[in-house]
C-alpha cells in the first residue's frame, strides 16, 4: 500500500463513504419488508441498542471498503490515465470488501443479538449483495468522470482548435498502437488518430477505442487517400530490422510524415527513452541492414578493473565507445579531448547513470600532438588499454588544411602509440577508416599513414597494436545525414554530390562494439574489418528521406547535385588488393594482413612529415606519396570504370 495523504486523496474517500452509505440506503428501501421490520422494532428498542445499530453498520462497513480500496491503491490512481487492468484492480477490491462485509455480518450481528435483550437480526444478504453492486458502480463511475471529462474536452478542444489537427494512422495494432493511441488523445497532443493499420487480416475491420483498423486488403495507400492522412506513425519496437524496413517501404509511397516508436534496444541502452515517444524514421531504419552482432559479453572480460583511456572522447565514435566501456565496469575511465564542450557534456551524462556510480571517471583535456601532455597524463593514470578516436576526418576541410591533417592524424597516432609503448599499455586500438584504402584524399591517405605506424609499432613493442577499419559512421558529427535533415527542414534544396556516388553504413554502436571486440582479439598488427554489406546509394538515401519526411522529391524539395568535392571518390573500399583477408573467429569480422615497415623507415617517414607541416597542398601530397604509393589525388575518381571496383 503506497497511499499519501492529500487533499484529493480525502475527497475521494469521502466521496466513497457517502456511495457506500446510499448504496445501503438503496438496497434497504429495496427490501422493503425487512426496512419495516427493522424500524418497528427500533421504535420499541432501548435507545443504546439504537445507538449501536446506528453505529455498526453505518461505520464499519465503510470502514472496510475504504480500508480495502486503500490496500488496492485506488486512492493512488491518476483518475484521468485510468486504464482497463486498473478496472480489474478496483473489480477485485469491491468483491474482497463484499466478500468481507458478509463474514463481518454473519459473525457480529449474531452477538449483538445477545446483547441486553437485543432482537436485531443480520443485514439480510440480499441487502449485502444489492449494496455491492451499487458500491462498485458507483466506485467506477467515480473514478472514470474525470478520465471521460477529459476525454470530452479533448474532443471538443480537437474539434474547435484554430489550428488544424494533424490526421495520424499507427501502423501496428498490438499493445504499443493502444499505448500510443492512449498518448495521443491527451488534450494537449496536436494530432488526432484516425484509423489504425495492420499486417495482420485477422485484425483487419476490428476497432481499438471505436478507432477501425485497416489492412492490405484495403492497401495502405488507399487507406492514406480515403482518410486523408498526414502522419503514419509505426508502432512496431520488437519487429526485426527486416520487418521495420517492409513497413517503411510501404509507407514511403504515401506521402505521409512516418515516423515510429523506439525499438526495444533503444528503450534498454536508454532508460530516458519512453514506449511512448515518437521519433523520426532514421537512416538505419531506411537502410535495413543487419547489425552484425558482435559477441562483445563474452570477451569484453579484459576491461573489468582495467585502466581504460579513450582519446578523441567527446567525438562521435569516442562518445559512443565510453558509452559502451562503461558497461563492463572497468577500473577507471579516463576522457581525453581537446575540445572540452562535447566532453564536458559527455562526463556529465555518464554520471547521471545510476549505474556508472561505481566507475572512477576523469577527464582530461589535451592534445595527442602534445607528447609531453600525454606523457605527463599517461605517467600519473598508467592506463591499461587505449582506444584512439582522436582525428580529424573531414574530407574537403583536410584537402584545404594538410599540414593539420599530419599534426592530427600522423603525428598525434605517433605521439599516443609511442606514449602507450612506454608505459607497457596492453592494448592499443586505432580508430582508421574505409578512405585509408587507396586514397584520393589527404583525409585518408593520414589515416593510412596511422595504420602503418601503429603495424611498425606491433614489432618492437609489447603493447599489442591493432586498427579498425570501417566506412560512414550513421549520425556521427559531420556525416551527411544530419545535413540532408537540416535541409529538408529547410525545404531544400538536398545536396549531393553526384547521383552515382556509393558508400558504405554502419550505426556508431555497431562500430563501437567492433572496436571494443579488436582490443580483446588483437595480437599485434592485424586491422579488423567489418562485414558492412552492400555500399549504398546516396542518391536514394536522399530521396528515401524526403519521403518518409511527407514531401515528393524534385517537386516539393529540390535534389541538386553538386559535383564531387576535392578528394572525395566516387566509391569506397575496405581492402587494398594486396592486402589478402582472412575470416577471424568472429562472424561478420576480418583480418586484413600485417603490412610491416621497418622502423628506421618509420623514423625517415615521420621526421619528413614534421618538416612538411606548414607546406602547401602538393609538397605534403608528394610527401605522403612516397610511403602511400596507392595514395592518387590526381586521379578523378567520377571518371574511373564502375567496373573496376
Amino acid at each position: 500500500m503506497r497511499f499519501k495523504f492529500n487533499v484529493k486523496s480525502l475527497v475521494l474517500i469521502l466521496i466513497d463513504i457517502a456511495c457506500i452509505v446510499l448504496s445501503y440506503l438503496v438496497a434497504t428501501f429495496i427490501r422493503a419488508d425487512d426496512l419495516m421490520k427493522q424500524i418497528e422494532y427500533i421504535e420499541q428498542a432501548p435507545g443504546e441498542v439504537y445507538g449501536l445499530v446506528l453505529s455498526l453498520p453505518a461505520i464499519a462497513i465503510p470502514i472496510i471498503y475504504v480500508v480495502v480500496f486503500l490496500c488496492f491503491d485506488m486512492y493512488t490512481t491518476l483518475l484521468r490515465h485510468i486504464t482497463v487492468e486498473d478496472c480489474f484492480s478496483f473489480t477485485a477490491a469491491n468483491v474482497i470488501a463484499a466478500g468481507i462485509t458478509i463474514v463481518y455480518n454473519y459473525l457480529l450481528f449474531p452477538m449483538l443479538g445477545n446483547f441486553e435483550g437485543s432482537k436485531i437480526e443480520r443485514i439480510p444478504t440480499g441487502v449485502v449483495l444489492m449494496a455491492a453492486v451499487f458500491i462498485f458502480v458507483l466506485s467506477v463511475a467515480v473514478r472514470a468522470v474525470p478520465r471521460i471529462a477529459s476525454g470530452m474536452r479533448s474532443g471538443y478542444l480537437n474539434k474547435h482548435s484554430r489550428e488544424p489537427m494533424r490526421r495520424v494512422m499507427i501502423y501496428g495494432a498490438g499493445e504499443s498502437g493502444f499505448a500510443l493511441l492512449r498518448e495521443m488523445q491527451r488534450p494537449e497532443s496536436k494530432s488526432t488518430v484516425v484509423a489504425f493499420y495492420d499486417d495482420d487480416d485477422e485484425k483487419t475491420g476490428s476497432k481499438i477505442n471505436g478507432i477501425r483498423i485497416f489492412g492490405d486488403k484495403s492497401g495502405m495507400e488507399n487507406t492514406v487517400k480515403a482518410l486523408a492522412i498526414d502522419d503514419i506513425v509505426i508502432a512496431a519496437p520488437s519487429a526485426s530490422t527486416a520487418q521495420l524496413q517492409a513497413m517503411i517501404n510501404k509507407c514511403k509511397t504515401t506521402g505521409c510524415k512516418v515516423k515510429r516508436l523506439p525499438s526495444i534496444y533503444d528503450m534498454v541502452m536508454d532508460s530516458d527513452t519512453k514506449a511512448t515517444h515518437v521519433k523520426d524514421v532514421d537512416i538505419a531504419d531506411i537502410l535495413g541492414r543487419e547489425e552484425t552482432q558482435i559477441d562483445v559479453d563474452s570477451i569484453s572480460g579484459y576491461i573489468k578493473g582495467s585502466v581504460v583511456l579513450v582519446t578523441g572522447a567527446g567525438g562521435s565514435i569516442g562518445s559512443e565507445l565510453c558509452r559502451q566501456i562503461i558497461r563492463y565496469k572497468p577500473g577507471k575511465l579516463i576522457l581525453l579531448d581537446i575540445y572540452e564542450n562535447n566532453v564536458y557534456d559527455l562526463e556529465n551524462e555518464l554520471r547521471r547513470n545510476e549505474n556508472n556510480k561505481d566507475v572512477p571517471m576523469l577527464t582530461y583535456i589535451a592534445s595527442v600532438r602534445d607528447y609531453k601532455r600525454m606523457t605527463d597524463v599517461f605517467d600519473v593514470e598508467k592506463p591499461d588499454i587505449v582506444f584512439h578516436a582522436a582525428a580529424h576526418k573531414h574530407v574537403p576541410l583536410m584537402e584545404f588544411n594538410p599540414g593539420e591533417a599530419i599534426k592530427n592524424n600522423v603525428l598525434g597516432t605517433y605521439n599516443s602509440a609511442r606514449v602507450s609503448s612506454e608505459h607497457d599499455v596492453k592494448a592499443f586500438v586505432l580508430i582508421s577508416t574505409d578512405k585509408a584504402v587507396n586514397p584520393t584524399n589527404i583525409m585518408g591517405a593520414t589515416k593510412r599513414i596511422a595504420e602503418i605506424i601503429i603495424q611498425s609499432f606491433s614489432k618492437v613493442s609489447k603493447t599489442r597494436f591493432v586498427a579498425v577499419r570501417f566506412g560512414n559512421v550513421l549520425g556521427s558529427n559531420g556525416s551527411v545525414v544530419p545535413l540532408f535533415k537540416h535541409q529538408i527542414e529547410n525545404m531544400g534544396p538536398v545536396t549531393v554530390t553526384h547521383p552515382d556516388i556509393t558508400r558504405f553504413f554502419m550505426t556508431i554502436p555497431e562500430a563501437a562494439r567492433l572496436v571494443v571486440q579488436a582490443g580483446a582479439m588483437a595480437e599485434g598488427g592485424e586491422i579488423f574489418i567489418l562485414d558492412m554489406g552492400e555500399p549504398v546509394k546516396i542518391d536514394s538515401l536522399a530521396r528515401d528521406l524526403i519521403r518518409l519526411s511527407g514531401y515528393v522529391p524534385d517537386v516539393d524539395i529540390e535534389i541538386k547535385y553538386t559535383g564531387l568535392r576535392p578528394g572525395e571518390k566516387l566509391y569506397e573500399e575496405l581492402l587494398r588488393e594486396e592486402e589478402g583477408v582472412s575470416a577471424s573467429a568472429r562472424e561478420g569480422i576480418f583480418i586484413a594482413q600485417p603490412f610491416i615497415m621497418e622502423w628506421s623507415d618509420v623514423e625517415k617517414m615521420l621526421e619528413e612529415f614534421t618538416a612538411c607541416i606548414n607546406a602547401d597542398h602538393d609538397t605534403v601530397a608528394a610527401c605522403i606519396k612516397k610511403y602511400v604509393p596507392t595514395y592518387k589525388p590526381d586521379v578523378d575518381p567520377a571518371q574511373k570504370d564502375k567496373s573496376e571496383k
